[in-house]
């Protein structure tokens, strides 16, 4: 039998799960009555309502007799992590490159990690539709891309297929579209070559873990060499070089979006295994009278961390079914598990950990699963990750792509530098301008809200993490205090009314509130604390603006990540299944007081 094994990666939204789409109905996985939608391989609750890839995932078709196993990737880069770990299974990759674009921040990261690996590429300029789009430029960028990242020269000989994904064709010129996407599965078939098999015993590297509520945790890897079989006895080669024995109950090959049971394995093909106990991704199930490990993934450092703690404002355990230390610290070990660029340490207190990742998108996804799935807990300011070496303080740098209208550049550029940014180049594109910076990870915490305000929603970010240099100083921080409750009740209309020109408001009238939340953002500096419980007098009186109808502003709405970006050191977020609120630390005006005077330590 005759596999092909590749990974489509790509920068986020440049089209990789809407291509992979149309390859699944190229193997007609779905007969003519059936309607699987579109974006099929995103399955995930949260994955469908944002647009974006967060879990890495496997299916299969074929094609001439050939089984081309595809392996959707992440294209965010707070989901690197996803992309490294897969890569493993791969032999070729299709490199997709909007047409407009070009090659963005995370399709550096991810064509380095495919280039280090030895991986064959086929480029695929997707879109070639959009109005103003440059085709024959994204190419030659993309090569310029992979001879900087040192490329071989076989990497460097890539094929290259022009269409527009979701238009449903692919060609070997854009200017003449094509019935179908046979042109790019041709190139597959011609080009990635046929999975390397060596002589030897057993060896498969654990890359993914997958879940079934009847059978289990399952260990996903790709099986280098030699061949598995149902009920074989086999070792498990932990990372820490601790060996256990094991036998396989179930083995399964992926058949289009699930999987079908079978008897036995080749080498090169990529499977699912049942019965292995306590496996962790990177460990090697190998032969067990001749063990022999394969060198584990090598995951990049986390840039970030957050303060996860129990939810112990006036309201918790209203709305959740999770509220308890144990609960969350079970949770967090849970996600250790398949989630490889998670660390979570301990705190001197036992409800409180120290979560690191790789952004504030990398973790605000844990969070959002984690509140969907019934938890309750608070989370405190997102700081970045700094280290000494050779005793001068180093914090890690991103590069910053801001594409935006040519008005607003300006206004982008100004921002970027206050917040210790340096511009590296600015190219010109129609009426908008791409705009590249090098900026401390600290600069980008808050920025987006920010600049989409600035930019009338116009702005397009995107970033990377490239290095640790030297620490830059001290960045303004925000310039606005805190409206604070100073009291628990019922916010009344009438109250909110009379404070509304002293700021902004992020609650709603008649909305329970308790003392020390964070109601709204005061117009100057400092914190105010307001009391919107209070009523109107009524009086036997009558006055000529009695009558008066209460006209309120909306809401300012958060989402989780701009509340995550707005706090300071001494606020958190509070997050429920239903809600999501602003509160200080200490919530009695006298313990702010005395913890600003350094009388009470900071959490």
């Amino acid at each position: 039998m005759e596999v092909r094994n590749i990974a489509i990666i790509a920068h986020v939204d440049h089209g990789k799960t809407t291509l992979v789409d149309k390859m699944l109905m190229a193997g007609k996985l779905f007969g003519d009555h059936e309607t699987p939608g579109e974006l099929i391989m995103d399955n995930n609750e949260l994955e469908r309502e944002r647009g974006i890839t967060i879990l890495a995932k496997n299916a299969s078709f074929w094609y001439q007799g050939i089984k081309i196993n595809v392996i959707d990737t992440p294209g965010h880069s707070d989901f690197g992590g996803e992309v490294e770990r897969v890569l493993n299974m791969a032999d070729g990759v299709l490199l997709l490159v909007d047409a407009f674009e070009g090659p963005m921040p995370q399709t550096r990261f991810v064509t380095q990690k495919a280039l280090e690996l030895g991986l064959k590429p086929i480029l695929v300029v997707n879109k070639v539709d959009k109005e103003n789009c440059t085709p024959e430029e994204a190419q030659d960028a993309v090569f310029d891309l992979m001879f900087n990242l040192d490329a071989t020269e076989d990497q460097l000989n890539f094929p290259t297929v022009f269409g527009s994904a979701k238009n449903g064709w692919m060609g070997n010129d854009w200017k003449t579209p094509t019935e179908n996407i046979t042109v790019l599965l041709d190139a597959i078939v011609k080009h990635i070559p046929e999975p390397k098999t060596e002589e030897g015993s057993t060896q498969l590297l654990i890359t993914s873990l997958d879940y079934s509520n009847y059978i289990g945790r399952i260990a996903v890897g790709r099986l280098h060499r030699g061949t598995l079989k149902a009920n074989q006895r086999v070792a498990l080669m932990k990372k820490d070089g601790s060996i256990q024995k094991h036998s396989i109950k179930g083995l399964f090959l992926f058949e289009g979006m699930g999987k079908s049971k079978v008897d036995e394995v080749m080498a090169g093909d990529i499977c699912a295994i049942q019965g292995i106990e306590g496996f962790e991704i990177g460990d090697t199930i190998a032969d067990l009278e001749n063990p022999e490990a394969l060198p584990t993934i090598s995951i990049d450092e986390p840039t970030m961390s957050m303060l996860f703690t129990i939810n112990d404002s006036p309201f918790f355990g209203q709305e959740g079914k999770y509220v308890t230390s144990r609960h969350i610290n079970d949770r967090l070990e849970k996600e250790l598990e398949k989630n490889l660029a998670l660390r979570v340490e301990a705190t001197e207190t036992t409800d409180a950990w120290r979560v690191y990742g790789r952004g504030v998108l990398h973790l605000s996804i844990l969070i959002e699963t984690m509140r969907r799935e019934g938890y309750e807990l608070q989370i405190g300011q997102p700081q970045v990750i700094t280290k000494r070496i050779d005793g001068v303080l180093h914090e890690p740098i991103e590069e910053l792509t801001i594409d935006v209208p040519e008005t607003s550049s300006g206004t982008a550029i100004d921002m970027i530098t206050r917040r210790k940014g340096m511009m590296s180049s600015m190219v010109p594109k129609g009426e908008r301008v791409v705009l590249q910076f090098e900026i401390p990870s600290r600069g980008i915490i808050g920025l987006r809200g920010n600049m989409l305000t600035a930019t009338a929603g116009e702005a397009i970010m995107t970033h990377r993490f490239t290095e640790f240099q030297p620490h830059k100083g001290e960045l303004p921080r925000r310039t606005s205090g805190s409206m604070i409750a100073i009291d628990t009740g019922k916010a009344i209309p009438y109250s909110i009314f009379n404070l509304q020109e002293r700021g902004t408001f992020f609650i709603e009238a008649n909305q329970d509130i308790y003392e020390g939340q964070i109601l709204g953002e005061n117009t100057r500096l400092g914190d105010m604390t307001i009391n919107v419980i209070k009523t109107k007098k009524l009086t036997n009186i009558r006055s000529a603006g009695a009558d008066d109808k209460v006209k309120l502003t909306p809401p300012r709405k958060f989402t989780l990540e701009e509340a995550l970006e707005y706090i300071m050191a001494d606020e958190y977020v509070e997050v429920t299944p239903k809600s999501i609120r602003l509160r200080k630390i200490y919530l009695k005006e006298h313990e702010r007081k005395k913890a600003s005077k350094g009388v009470l330590e900071m959490v």
